[in-house]
């Protein structure tokens, strides 16, 4: 039995991708240590991982708190995080270090832990991963960097590295993994083709089972589901759009409005439409005609996995990549924020729950997306790298 550690943030897209990976790892014999907070603890623990409790400082959707929209505030939170649950996993492991230390894009504190132990590591990504020209591609979106406030905050994290014990700087540290295991559809990486297959194994989306979440009833007729996530949903106006735009069509549609919008400021809400703060999303993706979704790396996998036509609305950071490639893939639409209306949502809604080409399209990549390997293949990766270290 080796000792595994996960380490992430505390946000959904974080914890959920990975949780399948830690249940098939556990499965095998391994024990499992995942720093989390408490409001992902009982996730965690029905995976069979040990729990270890930590503080967190990041924002909690569910009390009405905003994540940043990016730049240096986003970075210096996520630094900010490193170091606390740095201090925190440390002195709780003291004395019973892991075999090997599983990661993503946001568990900084597990990957400066591996490095200061020499321990092997790989990064869970439940994104989309580097390629070769990726710097240069978004050269823009990071320039912030090089700005004064942004070098500040390189220093500041060059610094706490250094403190620590980690031989290298932010942006070597910050850069491509050693290893990566990709949990995300094979059809979501953007230039797949000049991806490095040594350094990145694809294996698809990890879907567990949610069944505990809840179940929904088969509809009637046509059902459309709309959520923007656990993050950027705090849009009445958006909401406003979607009230108005399929009612009266013999549609159901579903709106999980997150936690900053109280519906009762949404108006009059008819009968055709449900209005909830959450919602369980799988469950409902079972039975949805269509799904209008943010395009979070989340959705669009579990989209995919179901083989439900998708209308891509994008909010925030790589959902702006992920929106335009599912209407590359023709298994829907791309509908920028800006374009909404109750009229042009309706008709996005309508032309992809009527297109047969979208049809085929969403069930060939559904069932690519369920033969790629998923957690077992995830947890081979990990056990090759616990062999080898």
């Amino acid at each position: 039995m080796s000792h595994v550690l996960m380490s992430t943030a505390a946000a959904h897209g974080h914890v959920h991708p990975n949780l399948p990976v830690m249940a098939e790892l556990v499965s095998r014999g391994h024990r499992v240590t995942y720093p989390i907070p408490d409001r992902f603890a009982d996730a965690v623990a029905s995976t069979g991982a040990t729990v270890l409790p930590i503080h967190t400082d990041l924002p909690d959707p569910a009390r009405g708190e905003q994540w940043p929209e990016g730049g240096v505030e986003a970075m210096r939170l996520f630094s900010n995080e490193a170091r606390s649950a740095y201090a925190q996993i440390t002195a709780a492991m003291a004395g019973d270090l892991p075999d090997i230390v599983c990661y993503d894009g946001s568990g900084w504190a597990g990957h400066a832990l591996s490095r200061v132990h020499h321990l092997p590591r790989v990064e869970l990504a439940p994104h989309m991963v580097a390629w070769d020209t990726f710097e240069e591609d978004f050269a823009e979106a990071y320039a912030f960097l090089d700005e004064p406030v942004g070098l500040a905050w390189q220093a500041e994290m060059d610094m706490w590295l250094h403190t620590i014990g980690v031989d290298m700087g932010n942006k070597e540290f910050l850069g491509p993994p050693d290893r990566s295991v990709v949990l995300i559809p094979e059809a979501m990486q953007p230039h797949r083709d000049r991806v490095e297959s040594g350094r990145y194994t694809f294996v698809g989306p990890v879907i567990d089972d949610r069944s505990h979440q809840g179940r929904w009833p088969v509809p009637d007729g046509p059902l459309l589901l709309v959520s923007l996530g656990s993050a950027y949903n705090d849009r009445p106006v958006f909401w406003r759009d979607c009230l108005a735009a399929m009612h009266g069509t013999g549609w159901t549609s579903v709106l999980a409005v997150g936690p900053h919008v109280d519906p009762a400021d949404l108006g009059e809400i008819p009968g055709d439409v449900i209005v909830r703060e959450w919602v369980p999303q799988l469950a409902i993706l079972e039975h949805a005609t269509v799904f209008v979704t943010h395009a979070g790396m989340g959705g669009c996998s579990e989209g995919l996995w179901h083989g439900v036509p998708m209308v891509a609305v994008p909010q925030a950071a790589d959902q702006f990549v992920n929106g335009p490639r599912l209407a590359e893939l023709g298994v829907g639409e791309h509908l920028p924020a800006e374009n909404v209306t109750p009229e042009s949502l309706r008709a996005a809604v309508l032309r992809v729950s009527s297109s047969q080409d979208i049809a085929r399209n969403c069930a060939e990549q559904r069932a690519v997306a369920r033969a790629a390997g998923g957690a077992a293949a995830a947890a081979d990766v990990i056990e090759s790298l616990i062999d080898r270290g």
